[in-house]
Order: C-alpha cells, then structure tokens, then sequence
C-alpha cells in the first residue's frame, strides 16, 4: 500500500546529521536534527518535536566585497523621565559615542532622538552619513548635546529608523534602542502596526536603562525583530555593554541564512521558532515552509519544530521521513551548505516507546515555562500579591535548577532567597521591586545552550553532555566548541 511517506532505516535513538562545517577553508553551515521518533498511535493531536541546530562557521569578519554590511541606526530615549537621575541621560549618550567609534569607515549611520515623535539629529541633512573620522566626531557632539523631553512613543522611533535604512544598499540593518521608560503614547504610532511594518527589515536590539521600563515590551520588540532584550543594573554599565554588543555585531557578515522545511503528505508544519541563544519569532514567508533568519557570523542557534502528523494508514514498527529541514544564504553560492536532513517518526502503540522525550526538546521547553513563571510572578508582584509572586518563582528556581542554568539561579537568587532549589522553596526578598522582576524578565529570554541530543527526560534534567562557560559573555557552550556559539570567542585548540 503507497501511504504518501517515504520510508526510512535508521537506529532507535535520536537522529542527528550534518557535515562539520570548517572541514574546508570559507564560510560553511552546518545542520543537525535531534528528536525523539517515537509517536504513539493513540494520542488525540501527535505531534512531533524536535531541535534543530543550525552553525556557521568561517565567516571572518570585515568588509564584504562591493560595500558594506551593516547600516546602523542608534535611537535614544531622551524623554523627560531621562532626566533624573543625571546620570542616565549622561550614561546614554557614552553609550552612543562608544558604539559610533566602533563603526568601521563607509558604514551608513544616524542618531535618533526619541520621546513622543523621533526625530535624526544626526546627520543634519537627508539620510544617513558615512562613518570617517569627521563624520564620528560630528556624531559625538551631537549626541552630546542631546537634551531630555517630553514622553515615550518608541513605534515613531522604529518607523523613522525603518525609512532611514530602507534607503541604504547595506544588506544588514541594525537599530540599538534604548529606553527607560514605557510605551505611553501608542495611539499616536502603534507599536503593534510598526512591527509588522519593520519585521524582516532590519534587526533591533532593545535595552532597558532605570526603573520605569517594561521587560515584556522589550522582549515583543527584539522576539519580532530578531534582535536581543537586555538591560544594566547600574548606569555607568552601558557604554561598556554598547562597546561590547557592537563588537560582536561586527562579526556578522552573513546578512541573512534560510531554514526550509517541507512536510510530507499528511504532515503539517505548527511553528518554527528560535530558542537559542535568545528567544525569536519566525513566520513562514510564503506558505512553503521557508523561515528566513538574520544577522549571522561564526555561531549556532537552535531552533524548536512543531511538526502535526496524523498516523491513519501509515506503517508500524518502521521509520517514516515525516519532513526534510535544510538551509540556504540566498545570493551566496560561496557559502558550503549541509545536506537537507531528514525530520522522522516511528508510529508506536508501546507508551515506553512513545513517553520518551528528546533531551534538548526537553531543555527548551523547560526554558520556555521559566520566561512563562517568571512572567507570572511579574505580574502577581504588580497585582501587589507577595505570596503568589514568591511561588511563582519558586518554580523559575526549580526549573533553573533542573536544567542546571546557573546564571538564571544567580539572579533569581536577587529576588528570592533560595532554600531548597531542586524543590523549589523560596522566599520573597523584602527588598524586591517591579524593575527587578523587568530585569529578570530580560535575562530570562538568554537561553542556555541545552545537552547534547539524549534519549529521554533523563538526560534532560541531568543536563546532558558536559559544557565549558565563555570566560568573555559567560555563557555555556559545548566542550567540544572550538569557538563560542554566543559571542564567537575562540576557545583555541583542544587537547
């Protein structure tokens, strides 16, 4: 009987495939599947997850050949909230200068002020300048001589920055926004509206300063936008973080890479969403099945698929090709691509078959409930509930712990005092305060890198294979990596 899916052989375990980019000189991507097949027959809706891991590799960094890459918009909240303490304005505008010497020359760039309107105040003229020792120093002075005022639309200071870059030729464009405050004057430009307008037009990282911004606006901006939601504790921090954000922006020379998957017949695809190393929405661009992502340089990212399959009339006991994913960098033949690779699943009326779970499915998910509980607990703090809050994030601690993600115990720790983390007990600090839970909310968004592919839950809350921690972002990334997936620090040779 033709059941409409191909047929595969393979091993029980999680199937994973992909060349090892880097195995040649020049740029290589490399893909890898891991899932758990195993689908049971009687289960109302099956669907099927897995992770998929996406690597470039050799990429380099500098000019690309005909121009260059990144366009860059600074936007800065100066509204009258940025007024006091002195500091945050001053803080803001070092920030700004640190990022505009770090632009290599040639590189298109304006400053935008930004409280109820948007407005460029530099350059003075239509457009955006070219960076060069007279063009920064320009810059300088007048981000400088920027005054706070007047109230918050942060749509006018996206739709702005979306004119400017559409009028350059620069494949990659870049807003870094910077607010300290929230959205108050959406009817005005609304942000939902401008979103729709921006997405897959440029990316922007989206960085709260102070004690009046919201975490979750932040996080609907960068999520929409491909970008990064990130805050500072303390003022001075910031031009530091811009010097270090720009820096590693300027590693990103692969403007845009493809991710395609196509569903057998009776398969459908549910979503395709980034998980790591920060949390990104995907659409499917044209219905087919194709995900554009943006902004690579030497790096991976992992992505979750939500396969929905139906099991009427197809084989048991035997492995069944359910979709094939594969990668593109559209007008780049230089680029060395992985094989397509194969997305299965094996129909199963055995529950110890099918209560399996893939490690890293797994790991996400869990990362997924911690943003979900600490959001949880933002909002009963809000509602001026202390107990609700403090169990809340009892469970942000017993699911940081279970997936062995220190850095999100650490500053979980600044809320809680943390009795017993695998149980989750824990007790509200008196101290706590909204922007806090706004700073939390921001971090909770940088995943953790996640286990190598396991075959079960087990391997999931044991963390999986072991890991090494960035000595320059901290981040964790595999023990084999020969770079950093987060920042692209080169960890050397290993033994």
């Amino acid at each position: 009987m033709d059941t409409g899916t191909p047929r595969t052989g393979g091993a029980a375990g999680p199937t994973r495939g992909g060349p090892e980019a880097g195995a040649e000189t020049g740029p290589g991507v490399g893909l890898e599947v891991s899932q758990w097949k195993y689908l049971s027959t009687a289960a109302g809706d099956p669907q099927m997850h897995a992770i998929l891991s996406v690597r470039v590799d050799g990429t380099g960094a500098g000019a690309r050949p005909g121009g260059p890459v990144l366009a860059q918009v600074l936007a800065v909240d100066c509204s009258s909230s940025m007024t006091w303490p002195v500091e945050k304005l001053h803080a803001a505008q070092q920030a700004a200068v640190a990022a505009i010497r770090r632009l290599p020359d040639g590189t298109p760039f304006a400053v935008v002020r930004g409280n109820e309107q948007a407005t460029v105040v530099y350059p003075d003229t239509p457009g955006m300048a070219r960076a060069s020792d007279r063009t920064r120093a320009r810059a300088e002075r007048a981000v400088h001589g920027m005054v706070a005022g007047g109230g918050t639309c942060i749509g006018a200071w996206l739709d702005l920055s979306r004119r400017l870059l559409a009028e350059q030729d620069a494949p990659l464009g870049h807003v870094l926004l910077l607010t300290d405050g929230k959205n108050q004057h959406d009817e005005q430009m609304p942000l939902a509206r401008v979103l729709d307008e921006c997405a897959g037009r440029f990316v922007c990282d989206a960085w709260g300063i102070g004690d009046g911004w919201d975490g979750r606006e932040l996080l609907r901006i960068a999520r929409r936008l491909h970008g990064s939601a990130s805050s500072v504790r303390e003022e001075a921090a910031l031009p530091g973080e811009y010097e270090q954000l720009m820096n590693r922006l300027l590693t990103k020379t692969v403007p845009e890479l493809t991710v395609r998957v196509t569903a057998m017949p009776g398969c459908a695809v549910r979503y395709l969403k980034q998980v790591f190393p920060t949390e990104a929405e995907l659409s499917d661009e044209d219905g087919t099945g194709r995900f554009v992502t943006r902004a690579w340089g030497d790096e991976t990212r992992r992505y979750h698929l939500c396969l929905a399959a139906d099991p009427a009339g197809r084989p048991r006991r035997e492995d069944l090709q359910l979709a094939v994913a594969a990668v593109d960098v559209p007008g780049d033949d230089a680029v060395r691509l992985p094989p397509p690779q194969p997305c299965l699943v094996h129909w199963t009326d055995d529950p110890a078959l099918s209560g399996h779970t893939d490690a890293q499915v797994e790991h996400f998910e869990q990362h997924q409930r911690l943003g979900e509980a600490v959001a949880a607990a933002t909002d009963a703090h809000r509602r001026g509930q202390p107990e609700s809050a403090e169990q809340w994030l009892g469970r942000a601690v017993q699911l940081a712990h279970a997936m062995g993600a220190d850095e999100q115990l650490v500053r979980l720790a600044r809320l809680v005092r943390i009795d017993d983390a695998q149980e989750g007990r824990v007790a509200l600090r008196a101290g706590a305060v909204a922007v806090d839970f706004h700073h939390l909310i921001t971090a909770s968004s940088h995943s953790t890198y996640g286990p190598e592919s396991g075959a079960g839950t087990a391997g999931a809350a044991r963390g999986g294979a072991a890991t090494v921690r960035c000595p320059v972002c901290t981040h964790g990334a595999p023990a084999a990596a020969r770079f950093c997936p987060t920042c692209g620090h080169s960890f050397g040779e290993r033994a």
